[in-house]
């Protein structure tokens, strides 16, 4: 009996023959958009590729359309690079959309736009990983061809702005099989010369076919890679490459990056002169101040009747010393006046100032206990009599109120 399978396994069979399979795991299609709709809540977009005799549905995620340079619309010629796979939920196979081109530009653009977008999410084109170029290097290499324009371009530049300069040659192929090899073994070589200050690496202008080796991943990774340094000087200044934006510095033509890598030895002279000029106007100026200060303290009095100036200092510090014991004898003053003052009125609250009148004041013996009243006490306590000069121990015999006094 024949094996019976459900749909969804069906659609399993499917899908893992057309992921396994090589041709449609990286596959260029080229036709015309139809059905196209951008969808406002995802961000995917949805199409089909049609050309005269068929068609097939695209999907491109959101991740993949955010860095399209264009937008599709509907009968627009396009390639575009992706897989093909099987939705399983409704058996339909598809083509998944990585990148997105309009016919014409090729699969080298397409290629481009691909590795560019990698590289600039790994983070190899932000601008704070990038070296600095230094203002005056002493020693610069070429990565070039030695016989193209290029490097004519950058000796007459470098050599006519600034003579002085060490300039290193690493020749090198920059177009055709073997130009990106060549290029990450000179730039690594490079890193291991002492005394290297900056990089060039470029060519003349060219097609992007004769340009792609400074769009190769491994020659961009070298430049990000490299310790020294790089600036990218490839082709015209419309002509953009990966090594442009991997590189420390961009120069938009090979004659334009000896214009950057070194400053005009001419101009620096003038500046220089101008600054040396600077520096002394402004020390003569500086001596001329300090000269004229010179000039004033010798006419000074102090300098001219030293004896003078210490007798008026010495009758200064006398009367300060005077109002200093005056203020002093005045706070001293003011200070006991206010110490009597509260003395009498602590001594007017004392309740021992009363006894001086004639009172005396009765505690009780074994508590301590202050005797306001009879209540207080009762026969046979012992009491204490307080008294102006002494006190009494004194038992009480009998306690009489008010009433029994007589």
């Amino acid at each position: 009996m024949k094996p019976v399978f459900t749909v969804s396994e069906v659609n399993n069979i499917i899908k893992n023959l057309l992921d396994n399979n090589e041709i449609l795991r990286q596959v260029y299609v080229r036709g015309e958009i139809s059905n196209f709709k951008h969808h406002n809540m995802s961000g995917h977009m949805y199409f089909t590729l049609k050309d005269e005799m068929s068609q097939i549905r695209c999907v491109m995620f959101k991740n993949s359309n955010r860095l399209l340079s264009f937008m599709p619309e509907n009968g627009m010629k396009v390639i575009a690079f992706g897989f093909i796979s099987v939705f399983n939920r409704d058996g339909q196979y598809q083509l998944y959309v990585e990148a997105l081109e309009p016919d014409g530009i090729g699969a080298l653009h397409i290629a481009f736009e691909r590795l560019k977008m990698r590289l600039e999410q790994e983070g190899l084109f932000a601008q704070e990983r990038k070296l600095p170029i230094p203002f005056l290097p002493k020693k610069i290499a070429l990565v070039t061809s030695p016989t193209g324009a290029a490097i004519r371009d950058l000796l007459t530049v470098i050599r006519r702005r600034f003579p002085n300069v060490d300039i290193v040659i690493a020749p090198v192929l920059v177009q055709g099989e073997g130009a990106a090899d060549d290029i990450c073994s000179a730039i690594s070589q490079l890193n291991s010369l002492q005394g290297l200050d900056v990089i060039i690496v470029g060519r003349g202008g060219g097609s992007i076919e004769e340009l792609w080796a400074f769009n190769e991943e491994r020659v961009a990774r070298a430049i990000a890679e490299s310790k020294v340094p790089v600036i990218s000087a490839v082709g015209h200044e419309t002509d953009y490459t990966i090594a442009d934006f991997v590189a420390d510095k961009r120069a938009p033509t090979p004659s334009a990056a000896g214009e950057i890598v070194v400053p005009e030895k001419r101009t620096l002279k003038n500046e220089l002169r101008h600054i040396s000029l600077r520096l002394g106007n402004g020390f003569y100026n500086y001596i001329g101040e300090k000269r004229q200060k010179l000039e004033y303290l010798k006419s000074a009095q102090v300098y001219k009747k030293p004896r003078t100036y210490v007798i008026n200092c010495r009758l200064v510090v006398d009367e300060l010393f005077r109002r200093l014991i005056k203020e002093t004898n005045y706070y001293i003053t003011k200070q006991k006046s206010v110490l009597n003052h509260n003395i009498s009125r602590l001594d007017a609250l004392n309740p021992l100032s009363i006894l001086k009148r004639g009172y005396s004041i009765c505690i009780k013996g074994d508590t301590n206990q202050l005797v306001k009243e009879i209540a207080d006490v009762k026969k046979g306590d012992h009491v204490r009599v307080l008294l102006s000069d002494g006190s009494l121990i004194c038992d009480v015999k009998e306690c009489l109120g008010k009433g029994d006094a007589n």
